[in-house]
């Protein structure tokens, strides 16, 4: 990843980026009533009184929602703050019906931490940097405002309303489009694998914000803007293009950059001014009277750490320890319900002779190239782990050739049957009989005697012609391998 640089008429310029991640959090309840969360129900069905806001109605922290943010801090190593605090953050919207969003301002739950990511996509094993992670805190989410559903009105739906977030605050430590999707793909992978947020941005269970400044480099930070709950990676690469080259016109014209929110628009790809941007003091925070701080137990925190899975880094390095490339580790761990699948081929592999490399050649090139053409992701695998195993283990010890393990693949997909079961009903075990395949390649040189002379007259490069022959001959049954032995006695008689 080469240094990003923006030219202007009086020279480059430097961008600097931060992202302020929302991820909700997976929960079995919102973070201070027991009202559900699910996602695409009918409006205002998944709303408690808590949420409602209706008087003389108390939170109570849904635990669920704490322990989850602290193993996200965990898994970033991240400091985890025994004591926190909950506080108010006061502005009137019409989705917010308490007047006041419950946040975490002074004391958070989840202090600094740090995520590396690969600042080259094709080479995992090539140079990294360090993303610094400022804070988590948790809170409440607004409801959602309506415009599209009457002419003259807009209507409400409180379904969000008190659904619990992590908001994840980078330090403004990414200066290329590049890095901030880096970042964002490997934030969301370390969210999936700990299992604290589904990391789905298309229904806005994570989303970011997206604050940009330019310097000339070497200067000081300039003054940013925020782009807010921007929902793919694409567009907050899209989102700090524009409005880096937007601020850099402004500058390089005379202009001033105003401290403002912004929306993106993904049809046209730019951002729009949607008001100046408020500042901490404008919120009048105070500690919520409603709730105590949280006192987090040495028992607590042990269970959380003890609760986390193996992340994706150290599942990469396990992988490459097995053999693999770097390329195919990070292909394998990019995802975790990849991951996850090829874990259990492993674990169906033992005992057999295929190898965990060849494994995942594979599924990096027969698997997902199935996959793609159906239309399909791993999770939706017509071929099962330990299906895969058994047609790996056949190829490794002899019983198919490669092409043979291309043709059981292909009817595995589209009958669902194992490859033992194909193998033996349709007849293609590969042979490694030496009488049947000597006597093919007789036949084969019989018919061939001008190929045949040019071979012994020093022509080497017909060796592969009598070789892909002889293949043809017995229907691609017969073992390669044997099938060159044989060969080069017969061509060398």
């Amino acid at each position: 990843m080469s240094e990003y640089r923006i030219q202007g008429a009086t020279g480059e310029w430097e961008v600097v980026i931060g992202l302020e991640v929302h991820a909700q959090v997976t929960s079995n309840a919102k973070l201070f009533s027991g009202a559900a969360t699910a996602f695409g129900a009918e409006p205002n069905t998944q709303v408690s009184l808590v949420d409602a806001a209706m008087p003389g109605m108390l939170p109570v922290p849904n635990m669920e929602c704490i322990r989850q943010a602290v193993r996200t801090g965990m898994a970033i190593d991240a400091q985890i703050n025994k004591w926190s605090r909950f506080d108010r953050k006061n502005y009137f919207y019409a989705d917010l019906p308490q007047g006041y969003q419950i946040s975490q301002l002074y004391h958070p739950l989840v202090g600094e931490g740090a995520i590396e990511i690969s600042l080259d996509e094709k080479n995992p094993d090539g140079p990294t940097k360090s993303i610094g992670v400022e804070r988590i805190h948790v809170e409440q989410d607004a409801g959602k405002l309506m415009h599209d559903q009457h002419p003259t009105r807009s209507y409400v739906d409180l379904n969000r309303s008190g659904v619990a977030l992590m908001e994840i605050v980078s330090r403004p430590d990414m200066r290329s489009p590049a890095e901030a999707g880096a970042y964002l793909r490997k934030l969301r992978a370390i969210l999936r694998y700990v299992g604290s947020c589904d990391g789905n941005m298309e229904e806005g269970s994570m989303r970011a914000d997206v604050n940009v400044s330019v310097r000339k480099p070497g200067d000081e930070f300039g003054t940013r803007t925020e782009t807010k709950n921007v929902n793919s990676v694409r567009f907050v690469m899209a989102a700090i293009e524009y409005e880096a080259k937007r601020q850099v016109a402004v500058l390089e014209d005379g202009g001033k950059i105003v401290q403002e929110t912004r929306l993106f628009n993904v049809e046209s790809g730019t951002t729009r001014s949607m008001r100046s941007k408020e500042d901490a003091h404008d919120y009048r925070y105070f500690p919520d009277p409603d709730l105590l701080p949280l006192e987090l137990t040495d028992a607590f925190l042990e269970e959380c750490r003890a609760s986390l899975p193996e992340l994706p880094d150290a599942k990469r390095r396990r992988y490459e320890a097995l053999g693999l490339t770097a390329y195919n580790a990070g292909v394998l761990t990019a995802e975790v319900e990849t991951a996850r699948w090829f874990d259990t081929l492993l674990g169906a592999l033992e005992g057999s002779q295929a190898k965990p490399a060849q494994a995942a050649n594979w599924v990096a090139a027969e698997l997902f190239g199935a996959l793609n053409r159906l239309g399909k992701d791993i999770t939706e695998s017509p071929v099962s782990p330990a299906q895969a195993a058994e047609l790996l283990a056949l190829v490794a010890d002899g019983t198919l050739s490669g092409s043979l393990s291309k043709q059981v693949f292909e009817i595995m997909l589209e009958t669902g049957d194992g490859p033992s079961k194909i193998v033996e009903e349709r007849g293609l075990k590969q042979t490694s009989d030496t009488g049947a395949i000597e006597a093919v390649i007789a036949e084969v040189l019989e018919k061939n005697p001008n190929q045949l002379g040019q071979y012994r007259a020093g022509k080497d490069a017909l060796f592969g012609f009598f070789v892909g022959q002889t293949m043809k001959a017995m229907g691609g049954k017969a073992n390669p391998a044997v099938v060159n032995d044989l060969l080069k006695k017969a061509l060398a008689g």
